[in-house]
């Protein structure tokens, strides 16, 4: 099959990835071999809305078939980082060749010394694009994401709440402020307040078309503030429950919260039917956490990078 590229048009495409992304994960056995859809709808939203603002005109590229239909994706994660979105049919080194010849002269970051430097998840299972990379002068680093899924047929740790402590959905437009702060100080802890940059960003994420407020899970303390969330976004195509991000706020840890707004959410997403959960995790921290309710099971994708 012959395979044109062409650059993004606009939202028509948004939506026309996201039904591809259900496709080719579904024909991976819903292994992460490309991003689920939460993740695309995740970084659509949140991740480059609010964060990055990256021209999806200039660093988003489809392939076509000469049958019309869209059969591989080139994305930027973060700048300087190239994902890869294939469908199995159309797998071959030509075109893992093409797509990271493309990735480096338009997704690269150019530091002040003129050098170019561009960064690459890649699944451990893509033997053929790590064969790739390593000709091409990439370096694998010793850091790994842990792509972590349990089944729902599996039993749901029951986590007692700590006293004072309620598990709930997150409320209205009233509560946006404080689930921003509760993130705020759940992922940077080391910071000072005056950094803090206001809660509007929220407004974005509950734009996503696969986010919940039934799912969005907080545990509210006995003061009234959030001290720890997750957030599961459910696809009823799939059946996957997908948990990102899970926090608690320093002065709320070690209290058993972060088990306990999963397993609201893990209740919550089988009663809506989904049969698989995933999370990722990077750190120990992370990975004991989720492993003791119950994603036991991972592939990795790990990190390359290459300087030129």
């Amino acid at each position: 099959m012959k395979l044109m590229r062409r650059n993004w048009q606009g939202d028509e495409d948004y939506w026309l990835v996201r039904e591809f992304l259900r496709e080719v994960l579904m024909l991976n056995a819903r292994r992460e071999w490309s991003w689920p859809l939460y993740r695309w709808d995740y970084w659509r939203w949140h991740v480059n809305e609010n964060i990055f603002y990256l021209p999806l005109e200039e660093q988003v590229f489809l392939w076509e078939g000469d049958d019309g239909l869209l059969r591989a994706v080139l994305n930027p994660d973060a700048p300087g980082e190239a994902a890869f979105q294939v469908h199995p049919a159309v797998s071959s080194a030509e075109l893992e060749e093409e797509m990271i010849a493309v990735a480096e002269e338009h997704l690269a970051v150019v530091g002040e010394d003129g050098t170019r430097r561009l960064r690459v998840w890649d699944p451990e299972a893509e033997a053929m694009r790590d064969d790739i990379l390593a000709r091409r002068g990439y370096t694998q680093r010793p850091v790994y994401e842990h792509q972590r899924r349990r089944s729902m047929d599996g039993e749901i740790t029951d986590v007692p709440v700590a006293d004072g402590y309620t598990v709930r959905a997150l409320g209205g437009p009233e509560e946006l402020p404080a689930r921003s702060w509760a993130s705020w100080r759940a992922f940077h802890p080391d910071e000072p307040d005056e950094a803090y940059d206001g809660w509007e960003w929220y407004r974005n994420v509950q734009r996503a078309p696969l986010y919940r407020r039934d799912l969005d899970i907080v545990a509210e303390a006995p003061g009234g503030e959030i001290a720890a969330f997750c957030t599961v976004w459910f696809d009823d195509v799939t059946r996957i429950a997908a948990f990102e991000p899970v926090g608690t706020t320093p002065e709320h840890q070690r209290l058993g919260l972060g088990k306990a707004v999963m397993a609201e959410g893990l209740r919550r997403a089988r009663w809506l039917g989904a049969t698989l959960a995933t999370v990722s995790s990077y750190a120990e921290p992370a990975h004991t956490l989720y492993e003791s309710m119950g994603f036991t099971t991972f592939d990795r994708a790990g990190l390359w990078e290459r300087a030129w």
